[in-house]
């Protein structure tokens, strides 16, 4: 196992790497903790915890509402929870950003921590204090930025994931490759076979480079004035598909990616042999390229994006594979060249 300790603007985090969730009880007083658990965890996993306090909530995107922060604080009251428990999201996306987001709340903020679940919430979700919850059409609308005081990664844990939420998980990789790491980007493309076939120590790698890579975009620009919006690539309209198209997450990312990369190529002279080398890598990862939703409900959710400002987005491009920047785009131009996607 290895330890990181890192310095953010409010909290200081440490992050377990390699440790095993059997070993939760290391780092956290079990008699003063509160887990909460998706379905599908306490099914696969939830003999490890049995003697943990526990809430159990629905598993899925559509849950990810305040009737299931209500859930989590109403079981912190029936476990008369104060304002030094510590509350410890377990699984995926989901349930990370919820967790946080009810912590972040109740009682006015307490203690909490993350042992993710899935491969795309060990790469993302979990890091980098992004917390809440979506509502209506919005994806992630409402919510805090508040850090967790640990995060535990056990590489076991998404080994038993369906192949299609294994695959899920590699949009984010991508991005990272995409925004500022052109060898992590070759590295996926020599090591394509060991990824989809779960070789351990490809994994470690993948979550270990990703984990670097975000902590230091957050630990540099926090509350996402700067360069924190480059993790954004991909994610505008990404977003806007997830919800109409009710796909998974990393799906919807790749999709965005690559009208990303269309875009990039319009307003920053982008190669279009690197458009067909991010096509190529996100295919032989088993992700989508193209969207099937209405255009105009797509630009509908554009307009209520929380990039926007006034009539522009800062929408991510890429200058190169490597090296991302963000450009105010009036709206109405991204629509126009949406419509030629």
């Amino acid at each position: 196992m290895k330890i990181q300790t890192h310095q953010f603007k409010q909290q200081t985090s440490r992050y377990f790497l390699g440790e095993r969730l059997l070993q939760l009880g290391n780092h956290v007083d079990k008699n003063r903790s509160v887990l909460v658990i998706d379905e599908n965890v306490e099914r696969h996993h939830g003999d490890q915890l049995h003697d943990w306090k526990k809430i159990v909530v629905s598993a899925g995107e559509d849950v990810k509402n305040m009737s299931t922060v209500e859930k989590i604080i109403d079981g912190l009251i029936s476990f008369e929870a104060d304002r030094k428990t510590t509350l410890v999201g377990i699984g995926g996306g989901m349930m990370t950003d919820v967790a946080g987001f009810a912590a972040s709340i109740y009682m006015r903020g307490i203690p909490f921590g993350f042992v993710p679940t899935t491969l795309l919430a060990q790469v993302d979700a979990s890091i980098g204090g992004k917390n809440g919850v979506s509502h209506g059409k919005q994806k992630n609308l409402l919510g805090t930025i508040t850090q967790p005081e640990f995060i535990l990664f056990d590489y076991t844990l998404p080994l038993s994931m369906p192949d299609e939420e294994w695959h899920n998980g590699f949009a984010e990789i991508i991005k990272y490759a995409c925004i500022m790491d052109a060898e992590l980007f070759d590295y996926l493309e020599q090591n394509k076979e060991k990824a989809l076939a779960r070789d351990v120590e490809v994994l470690q790698y993948l979550v270990e480079k990703s984990v670097e890579a975000k902590t230091k975009v957050v630990l540099e620009d926090e509350f996402e004035t700067g360069p924190r919006r480059w993790l954004n690539f991909g994610h505008t309209l990404g977003h806007a598909v997830e919800k109409l198209e009710h796909i998974a997450h990393g799906n919807a990312v790749a999709i965005g990616m690559v009208a990303a990369a269309r875009f990039s190529e319009q307003l920053m002279g982008f190669p279009k042999e690197q458009t067909a080398r991010l096509i190529k890598l996100i295919t032989d990862y088993q992700l989508p390229v193209a969207f099937t939703s209405d255009k105009d409900a797509v630009y509908d959710i554009f307009k209520l994006d929380k990039k926007r400002e006034k009539n522009d987005i800062h929408f991510v491009l890429l200058e190169t594979i490597g090296k991302a920047t963000t450009r105010a785009v009036p709206i109405k131009e991204l629509k126009s060249m949406m419509e030629q996607l």
